[in-house]
């Protein structure tokens, strides 16, 4: 007895709707009675290169052709979630658009696009109000678009969710575009521009904050930047580093991930026409007021522009009271002058991961490594708290060997050591923890050196402990 067969329609519907469109179709040709049951799915997902995965001979107008057919069995028949993957380029945007307005009438409150227009893309009218949508994503590698600038009518009372990763987005002053989401929970911004001199984040829903921003363009840096938002637990920003930042409230804060770049072109400029790097370091040094507002963090991660610009203002480095973790990616051009200071402001920090160790040497470097003989070396790190200590993208130079000896001779506290490596040899990599096994036997802590296979599948991990057999353990 076929045991499908004898479901209710809404059951085998339940069951379609963990399937994509594509798949569930497919189920069509195991009985005349499913034929259309998977249209009258409440999540449709369309995605061109799944539908001819299926079969290579499909071309673009047989996908057309396909989510035609599916919309119109479908009818009025409402909608939670619709996804749209077109990332051939190959379906014009008013079939899109099309596709996009039927969904938004019929009440969809999951709106996941994934769109490729190689000459931008405008979004239809429809598409700024909705009394429904509970979430929203728009994704492009190559749409410039144009989201509510000037429309009074932009309003969306419902959404929570609002998702943009595309090559460029002009959202216009943010205070007033931030007005036409008043429950909005997470907001993600990949590529933007500031419109205006002087700018203001302020939402008192908002929990998850994604930011990136290309400041001025070129050369110059935004004139002020203010955040009011009170609510707000994650903070994602990358930007020029701004004049000033006359407002920051970040109350309940608990992860913050910092890009601040100082211009290249526009630091040169300024030094060049006023003869004068102490003014230049001056003007950066509002930065302490971003520094300070986002102290109360449990997790950090900065990049290496970032602890270039704090190395211009050591002042500007609060004391982080709460910090428990603290990541800083490297970089062979970026200095670690601030290091020694930000390390002695984490008076409770547990764990310290450094992606990269390779960085730029100067006179200025710090205490934090060895890079040059000084007196003080290694000062920053025996008072740091520290007790795993994760290294990234080790390149197994000679550098950095002796950097690692450094921290395990100068972090007092440290018990756990991970060492992470990407090598398509993995035989290779096999013999580099018999190198650690004489730090093993000189410092208290275990040290594991994890590195991916020939496949980037799977991470062997390697434990090298004092009085331990070295064994070797696979896993995801």
């Amino acid at each position: 007895m076929d045991f499908f067969s004898n479901l209710p329609d809404e059951l085998v519907c339940h069951i379609l709707s963990f399937l994509t469109t594509t798949e569930a179709a497919s189920t069509s040709v195991l009985s005349k009675r499913w034929s259309n049951l998977f249209a009258l799915v409440p999540n449709i997902d369309f995605e061109d290169t799944v539908f001819w995965s299926y079969d290579c001979k499909k071309t673009p107008s047989s996908f057309i052709d396909f989510v035609d057919r599916v919309m119109a069995l479908q009818g009025d028949s409402p909608i939670k979630k619709f996804s749209l993957k077109c990332q051939s380029g190959r379906v014009d945007s008013g079939r899109v658009n099309s596709w996009i307005c039927n969904v938004l009438q019929r009440g969809v409150s999951d709106l996941d696009l994934s769109i490729d227009f190689e000459r931008g893309y405008s979004l239809p009218p429809n598409m700024f109000h909705s009394d429904t949508l509970v979430e929203l994503k728009l994704r492009s590698d190559n749409s410039i678009l144009e989201w509510g600038t000037g429309r009074e009518d932009t309003f969306f009372p419902m959404l929570k969710t609002l998702v943009f990763e595309v090559t460029f987005i002009d959202c216009g002053k943010m205070d007033m575009f931030l007005q036409a989401f008043p429950v909005l929970e997470e907001l993600c911004i990949d590529a933007t521009k500031w419109t205006v001199c002087d700018e203001t984040v302020s939402s008192d829903t908002l929990r998850k904050l994604t930011i990136k921003s290309y400041g001025f363009g070129s050369v110059y840096h935004p004139r002020s930047i203010s955040f009011d938002t009170p609510r707000l637990v994650y903070f994602n920003y990358a930007d020029y580093v701004a004049e000033d930042y006359p407002k920051v409230n970040f109350t309940n804060l608990v992860e913050a991930l910092l890009d601040l770049t100082v211009n290249g072109l526009k630091f040169m400029l300024e030094i060049t026409s006023r003869g004068d790097e102490d003014h230049v370091f001056l003007r950066f040094r509002n930065v302490s007021k971003l520094m300070s507002g986002i102290r109360h963090v449990q997790k950090l991660y900065l990049s290496s522009d970032t602890l270039e610009v704090l190395s211009l203002r050591y002042e500007s480095i609060p004391v982080f009271n709460n910090l428990k973790v603290l990541c800083i990616r490297s970089s062979a051009h970026g200095g670690w002058q601030a290091m020694p200071e930000l390390l002695r402001s984490c008076p409770l920090l547990e764990t310290l991961v450094l992606k990269g160790l390779l960085h730029y040497v100067t006179d200025k470097c710090g205490d934090a490594c060895d890079c040059i003989s000084r007196e003080d070396k290694g000062r920053s790190l025996i008072s740091c708290p520290v007790r795993k200590l994760q290294i990234e993208r080790l390149q197994r130079t000679k550098r950095e060997l002796e950097m690692i000896k450094h921290f395990l001779e100068s972090f007092r506290c440290v018990k756990e050591v991970e060492i992470y490596a990407e090598e398509n040899n993995l035989v290779d990599y096999l013999q580099v923890p018999r190198e650690f096994e004489l730090f093993n036997e000189l410092y208290s802590c275990d040290v594991r050196f994890l590195a991916r296979g020939s496949l980037h599948k799977t991470w062997t991990t390697v434990y090298c402990t004092t009085n331990q057999v070295v064994k070797e353990e696979n896993f995801s």
